[in-house]
């Protein structure tokens, strides 16, 4: 009996010391860092959000939109830049186009039959076998066409963008001007977006530039254009995609990171997650 009770209380002794360690070894590993940045481990998602996070940092702090909300309806409305539309267009997020735009007309292109993919790289056509491609009619997308002349508007050389990457970032920084200072201006046509507008602009008079960084703002901000009808898009699980991609991408959190922290994006993007974000209310 006295040999049982020497025991337990060494275990209990033991333990006291290995709980405290396990913990600290928790937070100094990141703690759940992979479930709550989950979307990171795709490098797909990496890539695209390599490309346009810059461009939405400086487009949305300059002209007063949360730069991540920016990211985050550019990732979910180009596929994170393997949407066939957005690919062509450079049209990442999927702004309709105006009277005075050219928009991507219908197109004939073929279908990888064994993973669906759609091929608009006449170079991959011509390598590929013709069983294995399904042809088909892809409507008008009615999307904005951001190539340049004499392509933009027309169904020739669609793969522009994958051979010209430094236009397809200056087509990228032009799509995300339009949704801040067209789309979210005073005078636009839907009015969700000029009462967004003015919200935005009364809440950087009273709080400052910060609150463009807030995660809480951010969030409300989405549901500010969207989920109702008359909005950006009223499809009830539209913001919450977008909300998704913002945690799940840690979207706040880079920015904060870039804008404020001065880093660089491999930096930022690989950063765990235990950091106390003093700006960021959660």
């Amino acid at each position: 009996m006295q040999r049982k009770s020497y025991i337990h209380s060494r275990i209990k002794k033991h333990a006291r010391r290995i709980v405290p360690v396990l913990t600290l070894a928790f937070f100094i590993c990141g703690g759940s860092s992979a479930k709550d940045f989950s979307l990171r481990k795709h490098k797909h998602v990496k890539r695209f959000f390599f490309e346009i996070a810059p461009l939405a940092i400086q487009v949305g702090m300059e002209h007063n939109t949360p730069p991540a909300v920016l990211m985050a309806i550019a990732g979910l409305e180009s596929g994170y830049g393997k949407g066939y539309v957005a690919q062509i267009t450079g049209n990442v997020l999927s702004l309709g186009a105006n009277k005075s735009d050219t928009q991507l007309p219908a197109l004939f292109l073929p279908r990888k039959k064994n993973t669906s993919e759609i091929i608009f790289d006449s170079l991959l056509i011509k390598s590929e076998k013709p069983e294995n491609l399904e042809w088909r009619q892809w409507p008008k997308s009615r999307k904005k066409d951001y190539r340049p002349e004499p392509y933009s508007g027309t169904s020739n050389n669609l793969a522009y963008f994958k051979y010209n990457p430094r236009e397809r970032i200056k087509a990228y920084r032009r799509n995300l001007l339009d949704f801040t200072t067209v789309w979210l201006s005073y005078d636009y046509k839907i009015e969700s977006f000029r009462k967004a507008r003015e919200y935005i602009d009364k809440k950087i008079e009273d709080e400052g530039k910060d609150i463009l960084l807030d995660k809480s703002f951010c969030l409300e901000f989405v549901d500010l254009i969207s989920g109702r009808k008359g909005t950006f898009n009223h499809y009830k699980s539209w913001p919450v995609k977008v909300k998704y991609i913002i945690d799940k991408a840690g979207l706040v959190e880079l920015t904060h990171d870039i804008y404020y922290g001065k880093k660089n994006f491999e930096t930022a993007w690989n950063k765990t997650v235990e950091t106390n974000y003093t700006s960021i209310k959660e």
